[in-house]
């Protein structure tokens, strides 16, 4: 699985084989969350660090543009609709 990507890593870096896989696991890991869990993981992860909503909202809205495969444009509305339902 994805071995030109591995033999990259490891000419490039200093990771071994495995190490490389594992990294390549966790990065599609990652960005294989769909928008909504996206959105609600990052919802509360910023709630914890004590931000209000409307902050909130506007930084998920922000992020959104910069994911690997970017979803399609959310409003606020849309984005709150997600978190509570």
């Amino acid at each position: 699985m994805h071995d030109e990507l591995v033999d990259h890593l490891t000419r490039s870096t200093p990771l071994s084989r495995g190490e490389a896989l594992r990294v390549i696991q966790d990065v599609l890991a990652y960005f294989d969350e769909t928008t909504e869990d996206y959105v609600r993981r990052r919802h509360r992860e910023l709630q914890t660090q004590g931000l209000v909503n409307s902050a909130i909202f506007e930084r998920i809205e922000a992020d959104l543009k910069y994911r690997a495969v970017a979803p399609p444009e959310l409003t606020l509305r849309q984005l709150r609709r997600i978190v509570y339902g």
